[in-house]
């Protein structure tokens, strides 16, 4: 008889370990699961840039065979170009170095059609600039085509260009990260209320490359709209985030 009571209570104690044992990996396993319960989101920031100046390049060269006369010939028009920008009040002219270049040759080869034969080319070319700083932006690029159309009627055509400077990425790269960030957040919330959740903590984040879309950016990205307005750049960043999920 005591070796049955014996018998009963280690099956109840048994029992009951496995009773506990159910209830921890059950706990677990939902532990676990709620652990594994996330949301991947992407945050997009964007921000336009505005050129701070613009810089005008008038480009003038000739090609001679006279060092001497060349530079001659070439010192004249620069000096016919300074006067006319002058007269149209541009004043705060910068002249660049005359730089000659010998190509140490006077002939090159072409094809005909039939072979090759010796052509006879201009040694040396012989090129200065003149270029002008402006602050009004939006104005640089018709100030270009005007003093390109001027110089063209003149007889005194030219290379005439327009570059903009822009703003370093780095002072707006900070801003950018953390509205991507707030972007994302505001997307796992959302997703979060429509599945009756809470967004938890960060799992991983991935920032994304800032990209640069423009008409004078090389590596435009292909997702985003270029400005069309030249003297603007519009920079782009997204970061994609994973939340975890809770109940």
């Amino acid at each position: 008889m005591e070796k049955k009571n014996n018998l009963l209570i280690l099956g109840v104690f048994i029992a009951l370990g496995l009773i506990v044992l159910g209830i921890s990996i059950n706990s677990g396993l939902r532990s676990f699961s709620n652990k594994e319960r996330v949301v991947t989101v992407k945050g997009l920031a964007e921000q336009y840039m505005k050129a701070t100046d613009a810089t005008i390049s008038i480009g003038v060269s000739f090609t001679g065979d006279e060092p001497k006369s060349l530079t001659s010939t070439l010192n004249g028009k620069i000096a016919k170009i300074t006067e006319y920008l002058k007269s149209k009040g541009y004043n705060t002219l910068i002249t660049g170095n005359l730089y000659i270049y010998d190509s140490k040759s006077y002939y090159e080869e072409r094809w005909n059609g039939d072979n090759y034969v010796k052509v006879k080319k201009d040694r040396y070319r012989a090129s200065r600039d003149i270029t002008i700083k402006l602050k009004d932006v939006e104005k640089a690029a018709d100030i270009t085509n005007s003093i390109d159309n001027d110089l063209i009627n003149r007889d005194l055509s030219s290379d005439v260009t327009c570059s903009y400077a822009f703003p370093e990425l780095n002072s707006i790269k900070p801003q950018l990260i953390a509205e991507s960030t707030k972007n994302a957040r505001a997307a796992g919330e959302q997703f979060a209320k429509d599945s009756k959740s809470k967004l938890g903590k960060i799992k991983t984040a991935t920032q994304g490359q800032i990209s640069i879309a423009g008409q004078y950016y090389d590596e435009e990205d292909s997702n985003a709209t270029s400005p069309s307005e030249p003297y603007l750049q519009k920079a782009r960043v997204v970061s994609t985030i994973v939340f975890f999920l809770e109940d």
